[in-house]
């Protein structure tokens, strides 16, 4: 039988629950430095779109929801990076921690820590990033038209409803954890690419809150001159986000898909006829 370029839904989990159980396996040093790197590159995504959607002053005037559209179609590059370089996401962790536990071969007290570790790394990574590539280089100065776009959004996440943040931030990890998914299904790097890049610009485009993105674009435009306190982001943005994108991750995501494929008397649920790369 010809080779299939995608693996099928049942093998999919399989290969997630080994890499799920390989990340719960590593010491915390390993994974804090994957997460700070996964953090870096989340954040230069989140970078560009800003500079592109932000500088694009005619088409954000005219047409929003385009630049919308540019804003989003642009942000993917860092998620790609995190997952075809092998760093670390706590988002995606939400979702994939949740088939080895579900199949009980981890503990609820590993799959904490592995997202706490993972947590702490893409918040160092975020901050780095913030600090060290968009406003040390000057590219969040005041004369850049963008720089009034990032205070702009920044503002905008921090007063809202808290319901409104944390529901937001349901879909955006749905969609983050899906992109995931789509991602590992792939046997090849553009096939990769192309799973990860629709779902998460969707996400992105619909204004979604994703609690690793805001820890680049909310300490950047503080950094900018935002007039924000650092309590109202943790409070009114950061703690529902984050408590969106765990409920988005494991309830809707991560709980179904271990739940739906995973062995039933020594039998995989819709199990496919495919071969394994």
């Amino acid at each position: 039988m010809a080779a299939s370029n995608i693996l099928s839904p049942d093998h999919l989990v399989n290969y997630i629950d080994d890499a799920a159980l390989s990340k719960a396996a590593l010491r915390p040093p390993r994974l804090l430095v994957m997460a700070f790197l996964g953090g870096i590159f989340i954040s230069l995504g989140a970078l560009l779109a800003v500079v592109v959607a932000g500088g694009a002053t005619k088409l954000l005037a005219e047409n929003p929801g385009l630049d919308k559209l540019l804003f989003g179609a642009v942000f993917p590059i860092g998620f790609i990076a995190v997952v075809l370089t092998g760093a670390d996401l706590f988002t995606s962790n939400c979702a994939t921690q949740m088939v080895p536990w579900y199949r009980r071969k981890v503990r609820l007290q590993e799959v904490v820590r592995v997202w706490g570790v993972s947590y702490l790394g893409n918040l160092c990574g975020a901050l780095f990033a913030a600090w060290a590539f968009a406003y040390m280089t000057g590219l969040l100065s005041a004369h850049q038209p963008w720089t009034a776009y990032i205070i702009n959004l920044a503002e905008h996440k921090v007063h809202q409803p808290f319901q409104v943040v944390f529901m937001k931030g349901v879909l955006a990890n749905m969609l983050v954890c899906v992109a995931a998914w789509q991602g590992y299904s792939a046997k090849d790097t553009l096939g990769r690419m192309v799973g990860i890049w629709a779902p998460v610009m969707t996400f992105v485009a619909l204004g979604m809150e994703h609690s690793i993105a805001n820890l680049f674009f909310i300490p950047a435009a503080i950094l900018a001159g935002a007039d924000l306190a650092v309590t109202d982001f943790v409070t009114l943005n950061l703690i529902p986000a984050t408590l969106g994108n765990i409920v988005g991750g494991a309830l809707l995501i991560g709980l179904p898909y271990a739940w739906l494929y995973s062995e039933t008397d020594g039998k995989i649920n819709n199990p496919t006829d495919i071969d394994l790369p």
